[in-house]
């Protein structure tokens, strides 16, 4: 068959070829934990790498496999690895590119439980972590020490919005021979592709808009070849963090209309984006495609559109923030991002929790800062809930 060259065609085709699976149009579900072997001999083969086939669904399972090469393929990158979490994702490659006493240059600011998971690391095994802005390249190579093991990266910044230019570390991080690591959740590769820019590995929580339908959770790495399978073989296999063969093809489903969905998710953020700036009761509102967003030409250099997230500071207390989700009504309160439905979530006390006050201030945390996951809905609808709750 001949290889898809744009997206919207690869998303569907890639990976998949139904003459392979008795003419299933749809990729079969490979519900099963092992797998026969036709004799002892070829058992022992398989074991040791002498032969290609599959052994156990831990190690490999047909139906994974295909959402792996997909992934890979929409992020221009040599191989994919599924797990069983966004942070079964991130664990494993942080894990795998790290020793004890090692150092980590990180984006100040990121998901709750990715800076727990580097707190953890810094108790356990003396790894220690610098955050930056990283605006400049000066700036980066300043952090670098001799022990420093990997440049990790969340661009846009959740929750607040915040852009790193990555053409900026991938330079400096070349010179130093440090891997790039990004968690390109917020984009998916329809938006941004980290790995063109010179990026070594991509992150996804395809719990988000791979899945994009709330009923799935799971990761995605992808890198070059070698890596990839390192990772595979090690902290993949050893550790345990896998997918399942279901959510594997639930994955499969969503990711056919990917484009579509994030097609329509930028629309309605942006038409959102204009009404909450003008808002009286907001008094800052952070999307990556906002002309008065400072991070504005570094948004519209790496990603292909501002993507279906807006964050916002409103004028008031804590409490006043948490009455206004309580006064929302077709819009949910719920943490994760990325759905058909339009959801909302208070960091401080929800996401973020996790990271100690004094921290989550520098990182722009506020106490009045609001994330909003816009839905697949009417925007006209989204807004009137908004703008209800807002004038209540």
């Amino acid at each position: 068959m001949q290889k898809p060259s744009r997206f919207e065609t690869k998303v569907i085709h890639e990976g998949y070829n139904a003459r392979d699976m008795l003419g299933s149009l749809t990729p079969p579900l490979f519900q099963t934990s092992t797998y026969v072997f036709d004799s002892a001999e070829q058992g022992e083969k398989r074991f040791k790498g002498e032969e290609e086939g599959y052994i156990y669904s831990r190690l490999g399972n047909p139906t994974v496999e295909i959402l792996e090469e997909k992934i890979a393929a929409l992020e221009k990158g040599e191989r994919g690895l599924a797990f069983a979490s966004g942070m079964a994702a991130v664990s494993a490659i942080l894990l795998f590119l790290t020793k004890t006493q090692d150092h980590i240059i990180c984006s100040a600011g990121l998901y709750g439980c990715t800076f727990g998971l580097l707190s953890m690391m810094k108790e356990k095994y003396g790894i220690s972590v610098d955050f930056s802005n990283m605006r400049t390249e000066e700036e980066v190579r300043s952090l670098i020490k001799p022990e420093t093991s990997v440049i990790y990266i969340e661009t846009p910044i959740n929750p607040t919005m915040q852009l790193i230019d990555l053409e900026k570390v991938v330079k400096v991080a070349k010179e130093a021979a440090i891997p790039v690591v990004v968690d390109n959740t917020f984009s998916t590769p329809y938006l941004q592709r980290p790995l063109e820019i010179g990026c070594d590995v991509v992150i996804h929580s395809a719990t988000k808009y791979i899945g994009g339908h709330g009923d799935v959770i799971a990761g995605l790495l992808v890198g070059n070849k070698k890596l990839i399978e390192e990772v595979a073989m090690t902290t993949r296999k050893d550790i345990g963090g896998i997918i399942s063969p279901f959510d594997a093809w639930l994955l499969l489903r969503g990711l056919k209309s990917l484009h579509v969905r994030m097609d329509r998710h930028c629309d309605n953020a942006e038409k959102l984006v204009e009404k909450l700036k003008n808002h009286p009761k907001i008094k800052h509102v952070y999307y990556p495609h906002e002309e008065q967003n400072p991070n504005f030409e570094i948004g519209k250099k790496q990603m292909a559109r501002g993507g279906g997230m807006i964050s916002f500071e409103m004028i008031g207390t804590k409490s006043d923030v948490q009455q206004f989700l309580n006064r929302l009504s077709l819009i949910k309160i719920a943490v994760s991002l990325g759905d058909a439905e339009t959801l909302i979530e208070h960091p401080a006390t929800m996401t973020h929790a996790v990271v100690p006050e004094k921290e989550r201030q520098s990182m722009g945390i506020t106490d009045q800062l609001v994330r909003l996951s816009v839905g697949l809905e009417a925007w006209e609808d989204i807004w009137e809930d908004l703008k209800q709750a807002l004038e209540k």
